[in-house]
């Protein structure tokens, strides 16, 4: 798979994208999308089966690890990232993070 960008990309986005398909290539099982909400803002969901019987702080701590261990910028740079949203297949449907990450409520900050 590849990971899904979606919206407009910028260098950052666009930065994101490429370190994530090593994530995808790491953990083919795994599916990214991204997108930038606004100037200030990235979000970022991760469907993995790898997350099973994780809670929500080991997750988020690996993931974290994993982008800082691969980010060749500046780490302000991944300051961007407002939502990183991991799941597990079996939780899409039920993950109301989801739902906003799939229909997002508009940002009064427009880019």
């Amino acid at each position: 798979m590849s990971v899904d960008i979606r919206g407009k990309a910028d260098p950052i986005v666009d930065r994101l994208g490429q370190v994530l398909q090593i994530y995808e290539l790491e953990r083919p099982e795994a599916q990214v999308a991204l997108y930038r909400q606004n100037p200030a803002a990235i979000r970022i969901r991760i469907i993995d089966p790898h997350f099973a019987g994780m809670g929500r702080a080991e997750r988020n701590d690996q993931v974290w690890d994993w982008l800082e261990a691969h980010w060749p910028g500046p780490d302000e740079e991944l300051g961007d990232i407002t939502m990183l949203l991991l799941l597990t297949p079996t939780e899409v449907k039920k993950s109301f993070g989801n739902m906003e990450f799939e229909d997002p409520v508009p940002s009064g900050f427009e880019s």
